[in-house]
């Protein structure tokens, strides 16, 4: 509102005077107040500096942002049919129904009831070596944890320590007391760090509360141990009761840094195998296989620029004949 306003009609004009109060968004460009840098963002300063490599990293892990994926070995039943000789011999595996193992559904609900887990350690194994002064700590060969410690919620049916123990039945016969093979009852394991802000893609995010941030692939995974459940006579009903379970493993690897080529690690959008389907050159193509890998490349830049300047549809009267394709765009 102005300070001051007035006006007069004269003839077909109309001419207002006015003392405006405030002349601060005239010049929005050029205000100085803009360039000034708030409080504790200057990046000459130390706490400027860790406040923008935070920053960069899209703030700090959360211990409480993870997801645990379990792949079980399926759950079968082998018959065995033995013919007249003993090359005559077939296997055929039937899934067991109503499985615990086999179902989609309560695999989701052990990732859901997961509350613990641990990102798995790898160590370099060394010795020390002396040749002449101060020895040196030489590695010689490498190694992992072996185990994970794992902890679940179970429901009012424990199907949570229900699935581990079935998952335990496959390593051994409880009338026999024989061990079974080794790839029967071995499975994998994933665990994924989460984000954790809220933004969603409607807010022109791109749904980082469910994005996951780094990942682990165990190898030959099964459970050692299904732990022992205290009871306790006197105890917060709100209390969940926890399910602990010990996996053994042989292996881990870094799911983006073991499985990309060249990957470029801590980008908002992490990079994924990109796969491109060959191209397809017609009955060229069986020749230029069998060509040297120089001859094979020029020889496909030839076929490409073949298709690309000759027109063939009007040299046969708008017909095409493999294996040149017409771009119809």
């Amino acid at each position: 509102m102005a300070i001051f306003r007035a006006g007069k009609r004269i003839g077909n004009m109309d001419i207002r005077i006015g003392l405006p109060r405030d002349k601060s968004l005239d010049n929005v460009e050029g205000d100085k107040r803009i360039t000034q840098q708030r409080p504790g963002v200057n990046q000459a300063t130390s706490i400027g500096k860790f406040i923008t490599e935070i920053n960069k990293g899209e703030g700090i892990a959360r211990a409480n942002r993870f997801l645990v994926r379990v792949f079980p070995p399926r759950d079968v039943i082998r018959t065995i049919f033995i013919g007249d000789t003993a090359q005559e011999r077939e296997v055929i595996e039937t899934d067991v129904e109503n499985s615990l193992l086999n179902s989609e559904g309560m695999k989701r609900n052990i990732e859901l009831m997961c509350t613990s887990a641990e990102l798995p350690h790898r160590d370099v194994l060394t010795e020390n070596f002396v040749t002449y002064g101060p020895g040196r700590r030489m590695p010689f060969a490498y190694g992992y944890g072996g185990t994970m410690d794992c902890m679940f919620m179970g429901d009012k049916f424990l199907r949570q320590r229900a699935f581990f123990e079935t998952w335990q039945g496959k390593m051994h016969s409880l009338e026999s007391h024989n061990l079974q093979y080794y790839d029967d009852y071995v499975g994998t394991m994933e665990i994924y760090q989460l984000g954790h802000y809220r933004e969603t893609s409607k807010d022109g995010g791109y749904d980082d509360n469910f994005r996951m941030t780094y990942g682990v692939r165990l190898h030959e995974v099964y459970p050692e141990s299904v732990g022992m459940i205290q009871y306790q006579a006197v105890t917060d009903d709100m209390v969940p009761m926890d399910i602990p379970i010990k996996f053994a493993y042989r292996t881990w690897e870094n799911i983006t840094l073991d499985a990309v080529n060249g990957v470029v690690y801590g980008k908002s959008i992490p990079d994924m195998p990109n796969i491109k389907p060959a191209k397809s050159y017609g009955i060229f193509g069986g020749i230029l296989s069998k060509m040297p890998p120089e001859i094979r490349r020029a020889s496909k830049r030839v076929i490409e620029k073949i298709r690309r300047d000759i027109p063939i549809g009007k040299g046969t009267g708008g017909r095409v004949y493999p294996p040149f394709v017409i771009n119809k765009n």
